[in-house]
């Protein structure tokens, strides 16, 4: 192919020359509009930056091929006959560009992620390597307040929200028996955002004055007057959180319109359950915080006073808005790892899911109670003393659908035939880590409790708790659990569960005294502290280096295992949905035929139970082999 053929063609040549040319558009668009005012100068950087954060990427996507198909459609260009060309991995370079297979997008987004965790995850080893011993160390306090902005704005927007819509995009499908997601191209466009937003962030560093460095919440009005590095996260969140959308769109259009035959909503796999009900918080909460970061770039970059109290900006209602969407986002970030561990723990403890009508309930009950608490983030903000009891009380409420999904777990595993794998693992530690989560959680409902502990080390010890010894421990358990359906590989079992009792161990080790500082008034989010605090900071410190480097036993596993582990079978764990009756990796279009569906996803133990049958087969009795063509 001639250089003529690969800059016409999508892909990355074409991605090059994109590049530049969204900037120059950008430019030319920016210039052009200073020139119509009467603007001087004309060639203002701040303000090519900031429009060129926007075009910039857009020329990226356009040359890398998102917006070909649409393009054509909408100059009215004859339409192209589908090849599928685009459409499954054949060689590893098809995890490079655009694809429209939702098994090739899914594991596009799990390594994706992880790149970003791992660059979450070094930010965070600076900072505890700065904050081991009391005074300055390594960086300054403006560069600290960066780490832990980038830190956090990663973990969040780039790898927790983002990776569980991953797995659910390899899974999903093959759950209900579809051949793909509902809108393919969509789904890949989705994906492609998503790098966008994070080398945005992690750019962010070579901005003048530093990267943003007002945390992950950006509060108005010192995020008004913050230098360069501050848009950076004000474009950024706007692709993270389209992606977000057009995933969850995705997700609810599919779920709603292409399960397979019997496949009602009292048959769907808690998995599925729990990824509707995200994206109908994802949908309806998401654009809250793009618009509060549209109000605080409109106050940055064209001199509007949304939040500037001098000139009648309401400074409370930034964190309103921005709380009315972060507080469902919690939720966002729990609820498909309440799905993963309903999975892992029914396949691993061969025992149907107890309560299973109302463990589907309680997720809905999450989805509606979820957008009555915001305010438990504000009970030192200043607002109305008279709102922080009703929230004070739906705070609590919140806690009892919770509550239901942990006391089913257990009696899920109650004399159930429980087999430790590394997936069971991660699950169970997650029970115990979120349950520990929870606790602090209603702790922190209580208001003069709130009060005291509000921005200290607490704060800390119990998002981590939740979203880390909770949502990462479940994103781990899925890992392993899907990993022999998505690479037809067998990983490590040893280095499984090393993995998980080094994490396990020294991530209490590293948090759990972070309640005790926090109690005694060691502030988050300052670069020093007090000398009373040194003992403790320096074990939490060492114990998080050795919590991180537990996590390149994960990689190394899945790396090696994923080259050179040993065949798996279409299913190694004797499951009975639908993704595990097809072989590993599964077929490019999922099913030679589409299955039936005729009992529940959990009827494990039960005499003759199916769960869904192929075409032309007859039901087996579960626990017989699927050989034949029966899901059990």
């Amino acid at each position: 192919m001639t250089m003529a053929a690969r800059l016409r063609a999508p892909g990355w040549y074409r991605a090059a020359l994109g590049l530049p040319a969204g900037f120059g558009i950008g430019m030319g668009i920016d210039v052009a509009i200073r020139a119509l005012y009467g603007w001087h100068p004309l060639v203002d950087w701040t303000a090519l930056v900031t429009v060129g954060l926007i075009s910039t990427p857009f020329g990226f996507l356009v040359g890398i091929g998102c917006f070909d198909y649409w393009f054509r459609w909408a100059s009215g260009a004859p339409t192209v006959p589908e090849d599928h060309s685009g459409h499954g991995a054949r060689t590893w370079r098809d995890y490079f560009r655009v694809n429209t297979d939702h098994k090739v997008i899914g594991l596009q987004y799990i390594c994706t992620t992880f790149f970003f965790f791992v660059a979450g995850g070094v930010m965070a080893m600076v900072m505890r390597a700065e904050l081991a011993a009391p005074g300055t160390q390594f960086v300054s306090p403006n560069t600290f307040n960066g780490l832990f902005s980038v830190h956090a704005s990663l973990m969040i927007f780039l790898f927790i929200i983002p990776v569980f819509a991953g797995i659910a995009n390899y899974v999903i499908p093959l759950m209900i028996g579809a051949p793909d997601m509902a809108f393919p191209r969509l789904n890949a466009l989705s994906y492609w955002l998503l790098p966008v937003a994070g080398i945005m962030m992690l750019l962010s560093f070579l901005a003048p004055g530093g990267s943003f460095s007002t945390g992950w919440t950006a509060y108005a009005p010192l995020s008004d007057h913050m230098p360069l590095g501050q848009t950076f996260f004000n474009v950024a969140v706007q692709f993270a959180g389209a992606s977000s959308i057009a995933t969850a769109l995705n997700f609810l259009v599919t779920i709603i319109t292409m399960r397979a035959p019997g496949m009602t909503f009292w048959r769907m796999p808690l998995l599925v359950w729990a990824n509707f009900t995200t994206s109908l918080l994802v949908v309806i909460a998401t654009p809250f915080i793009a618009g509060s970061q549209f109000f605080v770039l409109f106050d940055r970059s064209l001199g509007m006073h949304f939040f500037d109290p001098s000139r009648s900006g309401d400074v409370l209602m930034y964190q309103h808005v921005f709380w009315f969407y972060s507080h469902p986002a919690v939720y966002i970030m729990m609820l498909p790892g309440f799905g993963i561990v309903s999975e892992v723990i029914s396949t691993h403890a061969r025992k149907p899911i107890f309560g299973y009508r109302m463990m589907a309930f309680s997720l809905m009950a999450i989805v509606v109670l979820g957008f009555t608490v915001w305010a438990h983030h504000m009970f030192v903000s200043g607002m109305f003393p008279w709102l922080r009891v009703p929230m004070m009380l739906t705070t609590m409420l919140i806690a009892v659908p919770t509550g239901i999904k942990i006391f089913s777990w257990l009696a899920t595993l109650w004399r159930g035939v429980i087999h430790l794998r590394t997936p069971m693992l991660f699950a169970l530690g997650f029970i115990t880590m979120f349950t520990l989560g929870g606790i602090s959680g209603i702790m922190l409902a209580v208001i003069p409790f709130d009060i005291h502990v509000s921005d200290t080390y607490f704060v800390v010890a119990h998002i981590h708790y939740v979203l880390f010894g909770g949502s990462v421990f479940t994103i781990f358990a899925g890992i392993y659990h899907w990993f022999p359906k998505m690479t037809g590989r067998m990983y490590d079992e040893t280095l499984g569960r090393i993995h998980f009792w080094l994490s396990f161990v020294f991530f209490n080790l590293t948090f759990g005294p972070m309640h005790l500082v926090g109690i005694d008034g060691m502030p988050r989010r300052v670069a020093d502290y007090a000398h009373q605090y040194a003992t403790l900071n320096a074990i939490i410190s060492i114990s998080a280096f050795i919590f991180g480097l537990s996590f390149l036993l994960f990689v190394y596993n899945i790396v090696a295992s994923w080259r050179h582990g040993p065949a798996a079978e279409g299913n190694p764990w004797r499951a009975h949905t639908l993704e595990w009756q097809v072989s590993s990796p599964p077929p490019i279009f999922n099913f030679d035929d589409v299955p039936t569906v005729v009992g529940g996803p959990y009827e494990y133990g039960v005499p003759g139970a199916v769960h869904g049958v192929f075409k032309e087969k007859e039901p087996v009795a579960a626990g017989t082999t699927a050989a034949a063509g029966v899901a059990e």
